[in-house]
């Protein structure tokens, strides 16, 4: 006799484990040519956003792409494929942000199939009102800093 599998482990199956991914999608019929492989350009443009998300948080505002570092398409992603982005800063510069972003997809969800699909490294600038480049604050002028939303 087997024991029952906790439904959040069997879920989680072959995600990092104790994170929490910054964007999670599905893929639609028009993200994908006519086998059914979604467009690789459209796979970055979610990586590009994925990625944007914590170097703005770390930027305490606004920032623009100003480089792709390395992006690898290890596995093809296909319509119906639910993907998971995790995206971690890696290094803090004086107006740049760089994160690594890891794309995994869930197929089969019956069976908990997990594949990593996609890593790439990007560069984040911290940008103005200007557009211009500006100083990413210290981090702990941004953990000081009062609660806005109360």
């Amino acid at each position: 006799m087997t024991t029952p599998e906790n439904p959040a482990t069997a879920v989680n199956r072959g995600l990092p484990p104790g994170k929490m991914p910054e964007l999670r999608m599905m893929p639609a019929p028009s993200d994908a040519n006519v086998y059914g492989d979604v467009f690789g350009g459209w796979l970055m443009a979610q990586v590009d956003i994925a990625g944007s998300l914590p170097a703005t948080r770390r930027a305490n505002g606004r920032v623009a792409t100003i480089s792709v570092n390395s992006f690898v398409f290890k596995h093809p992603v296909f319509v119906g494929d639910l993907l998971s982005f995790y995206a971690d800063i890696v290094r803090v510069g004086n107006t740049s942000i760089t994160v690594n972003v890891e794309v995994y997809a869930e197929r089969n969800r019956l069976q908990a199939c997990t594949v990593k699909v996609t890593e790439a490294t990007l560069t984040y600038v911290a940008t103005g009102s200007d557009r211009k480049p500006r100083p990413v604050p210290p981090l702990e002028s941004l953990l000081s800093a009062p609660d806005r939303a109360g």
